[in-house]
């Protein structure tokens, strides 16, 4: 009964991120930045910090996968939460868009380095079939997206849950990935294109100020709606989140 409760869920979200790719109303900008925006030597600089994270979230999530083969349907849960929200995206600054990223709920079940797989999966899918960015700005957008939200969006959850207030831990947790994201692309925008006057700084509250435009309510909004997801996990799977509580610890 649970797993078809869990079967259920995924195919819901799928239905959705159908629905909003098929009604997308505008030409895709990119997936945070999109293909050949950055200069070479930023998005090889990019692809090597990720693909470190990248391998030991692989061992991370292999070591998962054979120690407890139970927890594969709530991974693809967490993958397709990740894709139809990271899907819904909004025109932002030229060459990037905005949008919930979706990593925070992932991060809390599984712990950070799992999600680093996840979220880069997502991006590669998105980047191939969706035409949301490209190849050779996967390792800027992967290292923003699947790795720093992830981790942030865990230490948070961390530090909050010793209080007792679970659903907070999830929204501040949720909230918090979203917006780490967008401040580290702002920061990858700033590096890559300093401002003529002002430099790195003066290029970096620019990008960031206009990203928080749509940015906080979009992490906000992701925020709840990762506790009503939760709140639904806890209420059908209660056993199987008892069980990642242990696992998530040695991730």
């Amino acid at each position: 009964m649970k797993k078809k409760r869990i079967l259920s869920g995924i195919g819901v979200i799928l239905l959705f991120a159908l629905y909003f790719v098929w009604n997308e109303p505008q030409t895709a900008y990119a997936m945070h930045i999109m293909e050949g925006f950055l200069p070479v030597k930023w998005a090889v600089f990019w692809w090597i910090v990720f693909l470190p994270f990248f391998l030991l979230g692989l061992r991370s999530l292999t070591k998962l996968t054979k120690e407890k083969p139970e927890t594969k349907l709530l991974l693809g849960l967490a993958g397709a939460f990740t894709f139809v929200l990271s899907a819904l995206k909004i025109p932002s600054v030229t060459g990037s868009s905005s949008h919930p990223t979706g990593t925070g709920l992932g991060a809390v079940l599984f712990g950070p380095l799992v999600m680093t797989v996840l979220g880069t999966l997502v991006l590669l899918f998105q980047a191939l079939l969706l035409a949301h960015g490209g190849l050779t700005t996967l390792g800027a957008n992967a290292f923003s997206m699947a790795i720093v939200g992830p981790f942030v969006a865990y230490a948070v959850y961390r530090a909050i849950i010793p209080t007792g207030r679970q659903r907070l831990a999830i929204f501040m947790a949720a909230a918090l990935a979203d917006m780490a994201t967008y401040i580290v692309t702002s920061l990858q925008l700033a590096l890559a294109f300093p401002a003529a006057s002002g430099g790195i700084a003066a290029s970096f509250m620019k990008f960031a100020g206009i990203f928080a435009v749509t940015q906080v309510p979009l992490a906000i909004s992701e925020g709840l709606l990762t506790v009503l997801v939760w709140n639904w996990l806890v209420a059908y799977n209660g056993q199987e989140m008892a069980q990642l509580q242990s696992i998530k610890r040695g991730a």
